[in-house]
């Protein structure tokens, strides 16, 4: 028996490569954010961990983060988190375990998965990838194919993912 309802078109798909101890990261949240409400789910936001070497705190906050994404909050602690950047380079992991508390996440299970290193493979993955096609700084974009590094400059970029996301969108139409 054949299936002949129509196949829908996946959605465009935007990777954000990110560190959550950097400030740039911290300043694209309102871009991320804009687009993430303009396109809602004809736009899947994915978040992909880049951590950088200067910052000691960064492998252990990509841990914390799919930690918050297995406990049903990724964004919502991916926020939380840049937004206290400068406090994370002070308190270092336990500031980690503390803003999953205060998100009513499972703040023993985030220490627990911190020591036990779960999530390690998806970092090392997703940096690995990164790596690959030619990632070297937080926040880079991609989208459509093309890469936007946005380390040195957020300008323009949000309206030219919006530029590849829309013409994505109209190809699948």
């Amino acid at each position: 028996m054949s299936d002949s309802s129509p196949v829908r078109p996946a959605v465009p798909v935007l990777d954000v490569w990110c560190e959550l101890q950097c400030a740039d990261c911290r300043d694209a949240l309102d871009d991320i954010r804009t687009l993430r409400a303009r396109y809602g789910d004809r736009l899947e936001v994915r978040l992909r961990h880049f951590p950088l070497e200067k910052h000691k705190h960064a492998f252990a906050a990509a841990q914390a983060a799919e930690e918050a994404a297995e406990q049903g909050k990724a964004w919502e602690y991916v926020e939380a988190v840049l937004g206290r950047v400068e406090e994370l380079d002070r308190a270092g992991e336990p500031l980690l375990v503390e803003v999953a508390g205060e998100l009513g996440l499972d703040a023993e299970e985030f220490d627990t998965a911190l020591i036990d290193g779960r999530h390690i493979l998806i970092v090392d993955a997703d940096q690995a990838e990164g790596k690959a096609i030619g990632v070297t700084g937080t926040p880079t974009y991609v989208v459509g194919g093309e890469r936007l590094d946005g380390g040195k400059s957020q300008e323009g970029l949000r309206e030219r993912i919006e530029e590849i996301v829309d013409r994505l969108l109209a190809e699948n139409a």
